[in-house]
């Protein structure tokens, strides 16, 4: 139990009751479903006879019953509210048999989503047990108990169960989709080990006289997935429980279905998001080369545009500078003496104070195949740096050493001593 603070007046902050965590006992039953128009109710897992006696004893269909996320508290709602107001203030009126005799016809009475009130108490039902769902699932993520065996190799993995379904998709090309996507896991491995113990192929659902022509058939047949079209599956990937009224189907499809629909797509308003460019010392963004050259020379007293100019810098020059030094930075070190910081902040500081601001180390420092890879992938900086006409042709004519594939690739052996790769490589194994 939570124990209350007190402040220093002694009297209690604590601003609304504790309750002691919840602890369900394991095993315990779904309440069950009552009727909302009279004493009678069944457990959960008879719905259907419940939804029978609504139909023949009451004439009250339920639309769409199968998208409630929880049946029993959306039960026990229109109880009451059936209790306060009759039925035919919340539900639409169906009569049968209308172009008969009146003796024959019937009233049923219909409620949906088309109710304000039920589409908000369906809205609300959801959202809560979407909240259930993704709580269990980092509870998922966070057990480091979890012990199983994998169930095509009987190979053993404990602490998370991300090992298991990562193994099983790339060692047995057994795909239930990623492990992020699948909530209450151990029960979804304790269906597939029933459906395989009882020699059920997970896929077509055929059952088979023994192991081995169990597995040769799901190898043979590429069956090792699972039955999409099985609702039993449905609790346990989070899709089922992320938009109110449609199905995981519905939800794959729709973009496809927008895709279909916009033939006629008018992209004369489109407008591309801009760059944002992050300084190199600072967490300042600009959405222009100007702007960010200005920023830096303002305020942190350094002048690509000068260095540019100076060092006579072609773009991929410019490209390995710049993450040479978001690296050094990033490690703390200055990029000007190589001085190691205990933080990024002093280091600052210390490029500052000491006039390193300017002070690049030799080329041959910066100027290495490794600074071809950014730093940070989404370095807008990059994008921004200037390309132009003029650098081209230096590039060819002047030239720096960057290894090129072109389409004749007779001479592979030439082309594996000069790779960039085997040059990173080199370059690793006289560093370490």
């Amino acid at each position: 139990m939570a124990s209350c603070t007190r402040s220093r007046d002694g009297q209690d902050s604590i601003l609304e009751p504790l309750c002691f965590p919840e602890q369900p006992a394991a095993g315990a039953e779904p309440p069950p479903l009552l009727c909302p128009l009279c004493p009678e109710s069944v457990p959960l897992r008879d719905k259907d006879v419940l939804l029978k006696h609504l139909l023949l004893g009451h004439k009250l269909v339920i639309a769409d019953v199968k998208l409630i996320a929880d049946l029993p508290k959306y039960m026990l709602y229109w109880k009451g509210r059936f209790l306060e107001q009759p039925l035919t203030d919340f539900c639409s009126v169906i009569k049968t048999n209308s172009t008969g005799p009146v003796e024959k016809q019937e009233d049923y009475f219909l409620l949906c989503d088309v109710l304000p009130e039920d589409r908000d108490l369906r809205e609300k039902l959801q959202q809560k047990r979407l909240e259930e769902v993704l709580e269990q699932q980092q509870q998922e993520r966070d057990d480091r108990s979890f012990h199983r065996l994998c169930m095509f190799c009987s190979e053993e993995f404990t602490g998370n169960r991300s090992s298991l379904l990562n193994h099983m998709a790339r060692e047995h090309s057994f795909g239930i989709g990623l492990p992020d996507n699948i909530v209450y896991c151990d029960q979804f491995l304790d269906t597939l080990q029933s459906k395989l113990d009882n020699l059920q192929c997970l896929y077509c659902e055929k059952t088979f006289r023994d192991k081995t022509t169990l597995k040769d058939h799901m190898r043979k047949k590429a069956h090792r997935r699972i039955n999409a079209n099985n609702s039993t599956y449905d609790r346990f990937y989070v899709i089922n429980y992320l938009e109110l009224g449609k199905t995981w189907e519905e939800v794959q499809s729709e973009d496809d279905r927008e895709l279909l629909d916009d033939e006629d797509d008018d992209w004369s308003d489109w407008q591309a998001h801009p760059v944002s460019a992050v300084c190199l010392f600072c967490d300042h963004q600009s959405e222009t080369m100007d702007q960010i050259y200005t920023h830096m020379k303002e305020a942190h007293g350094f002048d690509l545009h000068y260095l540019r100019t100076e060092l006579n810098l072609r773009f991929y020059q410019q490209v390995k500078l710049v993450n040479f030094i978001r690296r050094q930075i990033h490690q703390s070190r200055c990029y000007g003496c190589q001085q190691t910081f205990p933080s990024r902040d002093e280091v600052l500081h210390h490029i500052v104070s000491e006039g390193h601001v300017m002070k690049l180390p030799d080329a041959s420092t910066w100027n290495q195949p490794q600074y071809y890879f950014p730093t940070y992938e989404n370095d807008g900086l990059l994008c921004t740096l200037s390309d132009s006409d003029d650098d081209e042709s230096g590039e060819r004519h002047r030239g720096e050493d960057v290894p090129v594939i072109a389409e004749d690739l007779t001479d592979l052996r030439a082309l594996k001593q000069s790779s960039v790769l085997k040059l990173l490589l080199k370059n690793r194994s006289s560093c370490s």
